[in-house]
């Protein structure tokens, strides 16, 4: 523990297009019920930290994750950890994708009609930002790809090295310093 503020990050669980690979950006897709079970455990891991802010995505994945964990009363919608805009992509798997464009990568061609990996990042640096002017910890319900982004900017990095960050559902991360402010980490990462 280094006294220095933590940003625990919570990928939603699971929803049906999650277990089938598809991409969820902007569809608002529900928790399966084992999802809604995932996020209520992680109630049991949460419950005990002091949390100054709640954040969520505008999804109702994350949002009733974060609800189901018990923080109904403190959430607040920031718009920027909305998940990954996929455009003409939504809905299909990287298989599909891959099928009809075999070279493609998402985090660092985006998607047609959608965002790209710069679009992306310039949300996560708003993110950041904020992130960066709290004393104090804070907790985000989002999804894997702009929690992903948000790492990788946390440390400096491109968007792209988010494809080096895999986060399962109703897992935990955590985005903090070492020795002071200007030494960014990752504290722990895809803890389930």
């Amino acid at each position: 523990m280094t006294g220095l503020p933590q940003f625990w990050l919570v990928r939603h669980g699971e929803t049906a297009w999650s277990l089938t690979r598809q991409h969820t950006g902007r569809s608002d897709i529900p928790l399966t019920k084992g999802g809604e079970e995932a996020a209520q455990r992680l109630g049991e891991r949460l419950s005990a930290r002091p949390f100054s802010q709640i954040w969520s995505s505008p999804s109702q994945r994350a949002r009733r994750t974060g609800e189901l964990a018990g923080f109904s009363r403190r959430i607040a919608i920031v718009d920027d950890l909305a998940e990954w805009d996929y455009g003409a992509y939504e809905g299909r798997t990287t298989k599909e994708i891959l099928a009809d464009r075999p070279d493609w990568m998402l985090f660092r061609d985006g998607c047609p009609q959608g965002e790209t990996p710069d679009d992306i990042a310039a949300r996560a640096d708003r993110v950041v930002e904020r992130l960066r002017a709290s004393t104090s910890d804070i907790l985000i319900f989002s999804s894997a790809h702009i929690l992903r982004v948000l790492a990788a900017r946390w440390l400096g990095l491109p968007a792209a090295a988010g494809a080096l960050l895999i986060l399962d559902t109703a897992s935990i991360s955590i985005l903090g310093y070492e020795h002071n402010d200007a030494e960014r980490v990752i504290r722990g990462w895809n803890l389930a």
